[in-house]
């Protein structure tokens, strides 16, 4: 596979940016083997943005010759008082995204899974996490804190300011050269960038991905100038609000209500959730998606070759909210049968996920 081929599959969608392109392909023409990484906070179930989205650019950078590392976060999602801050169900989530990601097709034996408790047992790491936070102000630690999903005015104990100087130090103690993340770790990422080489480290390249939207109508619509990234933020995908997410496990009865529940205004794609798993999950998966117009309104067979066909006729008004999410519903529930298979045969993930589902998710 030639440099330019990897960098496709690297900028490939889900991925929205990447910075930047340049050094990316200098990273590829000179590291024959790059290491990227992306950290999650074991906390609770698994919806399709932490399974899907992310699986999907786990297997692009494998296939890119990318050796991968999961940082399995146990100490920020303590920190953030996730699962009530009770570290054995923190654990007990980590190992469960592991089944995760497996049953979405992740390959275990590619992927290298880092559990923050062990990486943080180095002193090394901890002196890192020192010299990133010399080197930051409280007021821009405070306005990094949406990386643990929280507002400024969250910040209530030095922990969450810790939060931080923790993961950018992880970026170096795991010797990251890519940093493959959601858009809302950027802030977290850009920070490591200008921090690398002050501190004697390097200027990892930044791949962000898209953050699936929540189900439900956003808190303000339609959506004011100017607060469209600040209320679309509070509408990502949540496992904390069980309506406004479908879990990689749903049953097809949960998915089927889920999306029939699910905001999809008519003509408009802005916000869409609907549109948004049929661009990033369903045209990821399907070389064609057909769409069924019931005989009552007229009956007919739309056939999309591509996701940019079918936001043009939903935009005409040629497809109907409810004929689109009947679509979406039945292509999503057969990609999700490998999953229901294997949480359905494998001993451990069942533990797993009947022990989680009994816990109250928090945000």
């Amino acid at each position: 596979m030639d440099i330019e081929e990897k960098i496709e599959l690297v900028v490939r969608e889900p991925t929205v940016e990447v910075l930047t392109v340049e050094e990316l392909r200098n990273l590829f023409e000179t590291k024959s083997t790059p290491i990227a990484y992306n950290g999650f906070e074991p906390s609770g179930l698994v919806h399709l943005g932490t399974g899907l989205i992310c699986a999907y650019k786990m297997k692009d950078l494998i296939a890119a010759g990318v050796k991968v590392k999961i940082l399995l976060a146990t100490y920020h999602a303590w920190i953030n008082n996730k699962l009530g801050g009770d570290m054995n169900l923190i654990r007990l989530a980590a190992e469960h995204f592991r089944h995760a990601w497996t049953s979405l097709g992740v390959p275990p034996d590619r992927v290298e899974y880092v559990h923050a408790d062990r990486l943080y047992q180095d002193l090394d790491y901890w002196t890192k996490v020192l010299l990133i936070s010399k080197e930051i102000t409280i007021a821009r630690a405070r306005r990094t804190l949406e990386i643990a999903g929280r507002k400024e005015v969250e910040a209530k104990k030095v922990a969450d300011l810790i939060y931080t100087p923790m993961q950018v130090a992880d970026i170096f103690q795991l010797e990251v050269d890519i940093c493959q993340l959601g858009t809302d770790q950027r802030k977290a990422n850009v920070l490591a960038r200008e921090l690398g080489t002050k501190l004697g480290f390097w200027r990892p390249v930044c791949v962000h991905h898209h953050l699936l939207q929540g189900l439900m109508q956003p808190p303000v619509w339609p959506l004011p100038e100017g607060r469209e990234k600040e209320i679309l933020s509070e509408a990502k995908m949540s496992k904390s609000k069980p309506d406004t997410a479908i879990f990689i496990y749903d049953t097809p009865e949960d998915i089927r209500r889920k999306i029939r529940m699910a905001f999809c205004p008519p003509r408009e794609t802005k916000f869409n959730p609907i549109l948004d798993i049929a661009r990033y999950i369903i045209f990821r998966e399907r070389d064609r998606v057909v769409i069924e117009k019931p005989s009552k309104f007229g009956g007919g067979r739309f056939e999309y070759l591509s996701y940019e066909e079918l936001e043009k006729d939903y935009i005409k008004g040629r497809i109907h909210p409810l004929d689109l999410k009947k679509a979406v519903a039945e292509e999503l529930i057969e990609i999700l049968a490998p999953v229901r298979e294997y949480f359905s045969k494998n001993k451990d993930a069942r533990r797993t996920l009947e022990i989680l589902k009994k816990v109250k998710i928090t945000r």
